[in-house]
């Protein structure tokens, strides 16, 4: 029995690794390479997996942990800001799609009770697969993609109810379908209650706690155990695991823990939604797909214009614009993996035939499969239909998204709008310059817009965004975030677009400021040395150095992109990681021993600076030489003190002793 379990496990790897990489090879999205992995191990062509229904319950795990992972990116006053687009447009989609399939197979001669499921079934999206290839598009933070999370986000809720109706559909219950669904509602409004005011205050508690002990397997063990915790509260009072998971998650997204958390919980993340896919492959009956080829066709095809339109003009009604509802209908059309629920549960009520159930899982899986395509292709898509349906209104929707500004001139751009990009528009705007600003966090910029600021969503490193703002007229752009392939798209992007626009980019410290000046940066700014600029300056004028000799002592500082601030002395207690360590640069004095090699020539016959190392000091008895000349003659009991990179000062020590 075991060996089975282990040779399932072992051809399930092996599979998925050899599938993964091929379908990534011709550009094809990983969660096709998981859905034909299961259908290979699934009863309809190898019958691998013993009992497809265990693997659905650990791969299940791999919904709440993407939930949790997402609950990481909002907060709670994001949430509220975001209610509208949940209740109201998230409502208005299931009431208006469940409505729309259930009149339409009552027409097809189904009965109600059979209609009601089928018409849920279709209400719901794929929150596993939506967000998935959100987070591999960078387009989770994008209006659309903010949209899609707030159905899906209702969608989770509405599921509770449709588990309900089922069984009571089916004839097993005493209580009135509304008196449970209250029941159901009440019971959830009490463990979100709790999860919204005890987590707050509890969670970010234990994880001081927990970080505190400074054991990294017991910060991913915490981690696993709140998120599978929160996921098992709310399933214990009827609602889904993943909605709890979300919740816990966005409890953690405002403590210092959030991006240490995102990353250890995303192996665990990726590897049980791989499970839940290949557990969807292996529920596909391919007979009955062969056989109802017609339906499942007609049945996506159908599904795919009804939840597209539905979507766009209620998201249109709710204020947002008509191509992000185009975008958000065609990344929700498809069914979710509770349909899968839902079909198995009316089976156990006799509800749905073994051909429909089949069927559905069919228009299920495959609509699932080529999601993925959709979303990333989906501005083309949008495209596309507008040149079909009328041109009018798709070029006055990329007019809207393009065209922020048509005025600016000899602006500065700011790209990022946290606290260093706001403090710069500050003082920009105090001193009347013109400028715009670049920001992907859509809270951040409806209020800042609302506030009377000249703030645009859009990615920075987008070209067809940087053109909108004026990029070539531009006098200035300024790279805020800390991100440094992010810097380097923009660094390249805008020198692409323009000639003349000086680039400035503000960075935590000096480690990497020599590659981001090599790749076209006019200017670095490093906030930890501008720190220790800004503190020397009230240094020396307290001690009586006079200002205007301060300021000058500055300025050359910075002219010469703080040449004596990059190097440091290491103590004992220095941990540097090896990727670091190349970058920085260590201030290190050498002793001279009488029999050292060094001992009678002169620095140039050394040729220590040809060996790409600095000689800041030369210390004799009680003298101190500054920055000595290269014809000084090196003595027994010189100290000289030389700065670079670590291996170089270390190998230019063992010349200078061994020759």
């Amino acid at each position: 029995m075991e060996h089975g379990i282990f040779l399932e496990l072992i051809f399930l790897l092996a599979t998925s690794v050899f599938l993964v990489w091929l379908f990534k090879r011709i550009k094809l999205p990983a969660i096709l390479a998981y859905l034909v992995a299961g259908v290979i191990a699934g009863p309809q062509v190898m019958s691998v997996i013993s009992d497809p229904k265990d693997l659905l319950i650990v791969a299940e795990l791999g919904i709440v942990f993407l939930l949790f992972s997402l609950g990481l990116e909002f907060s709670v006053p994001k949430l509220v800001a975001m209610r509208h687009l949940v209740f109201g447009v998230g409502s208005a989609q299931v009431i208006l799609t469940l409505i729309i399939f259930m009149l339409i197979f009552v027409g097809l001669n189904h009965s109600w009770s059979s209609a009601f499921i089928i018409g849920s079934i279709f209400a719901l999206s794929s929150t596993a697969v939506v967000v998935k290839s959100l987070n591999e598009t960078g387009l989770t933070q994008t209006k659309r993609g903010q949209v899609a999370i707030s159905i899906l986000l209702f969608q989770d809720i509405a599921v509770v109810a449709f588990l309900i109706a089922i069984p009571i559909l089916g004839g097993d219950g005493e209580s009135s379908l509304l008196l449970a669904i209250l029941i159901a509602l009440g019971k959830g409004a009490i463990v979100v209650a709790i999860l919204l005011s005890v987590g707050k205050w509890i969670l970010p508690k234990i994880f001081n706690q927990v970080a505190q002990v400074r054991t990294d397997e017991l910060f991913v063990l915490t981690a696993i155990l709140v998120t599978v915790l929160a996921g098992t509260l709310t399933s214990f009072f009827g609602l889904s695991m993943a909605l709890g998971a979300f919740l816990a998650g966005m409890m953690l997204s405002e403590s210092q823990y959030k991006h240490q958390l995102e990353a250890d919980i995303r192996p665990f993340r990726d590897i049980l939604m791989g499970l839940f896919f290949i557990s969807v492959g292996t529920a596909l009956n391919l007979h009955a797909m062969v056989s109802q080829w017609a339906f499942i066709l007609s049945a996506i095809a159908v599904m795919l214009i009804i939840k597209t339109l539905i979507i766009r003009h209620v998201s249109v009604l709710a204020g947002e614009t008509s191509a992000d509802g185009w975008s958000t209908g065609l990344m929700l059309f498809q069914m979710g993996e509770f349909g899968f629920v839902l079909v198995a549960l009316a089976q156990q009520f006799d509800l749905l035939s073994s051909e429909l159930a089949a069927a559905l899982l069919g228009v299920g899986v495959i609509s699932m499969a080529v999601t993925p395509s959709i979303i990333s292709n989906d501005k083309k898509l949008v495209l596309a239909g507008g040149r079909l349906f009328g041109k009018k209104e798709q070029q006055h929707n990329e007019s809207t998204e393009a065209e922020f500004e048509t005025n600016l001139k000899g602006h500065v751009i700011i790209c990022g709008f946290g606290r260093v990009g706001q403090t710069v528009s500050r003082f920009l705007k105090s001193e009347a310059v013109p400028y715009v600003v670049l920001d992907v966090d859509p809270v951040r910029v409806a209020e800042a817009q609302a506030a009377g600021e000249n703030v645009q969503f859009g990615h920075a490193r987008d070209k067809a965004i940087l053109n909108a703002v004026k990029v070539s007229d531009a006098k200035l752009v300024v790279i805020t975030f800390g991100d440094l392939t992010k810097t380097q798209t923009v660094i390249n992007n805008v020198k692409q677009c323009s000639s003349s626009a000086r680039i400035m980019v503000r960075t935590k410290s000096d480690e990497h400021m020599a590659f981001i000046l090599e790749e076209g940066a006019d200017q670095v700014v490093p906030e930890a040395i501008e720190g220790s600029l800004m503190l020397v300056s009230q240094v020396l004028f307290e001690s009586g150095v006079p200002m205007s000799r301060v300021l000058r002592r500055i300025r050359k500082e910075r002219e010469n992109r703080y040449g004596q601030m990059h190097g440091f002395y290491q103590g004992e207690g220095t941990e540097i990681s090896s990727d670091k360590r190349d970058l920085l640069e260590f201030i290190h004095a050498i002793a001279i021993p009488e029999d050292a090699f060094a001992v009678g020539k002169t620095l140039a016959e050394l040729r220590i600076v040809e060996r790409r190392i600095d000689i800041i000091g030369l210390r004799r008895e009680r003298e101190e030489i500054s920055n000595p000349e290269l014809d000084t003659v090196v003595k027994a009991q010189d100290i000289i003190v030389v700065k670079g990179k670590p291996r170089r000062v270390e190998r230019i020590e063992r010349f200078l002793m061994t020759g």
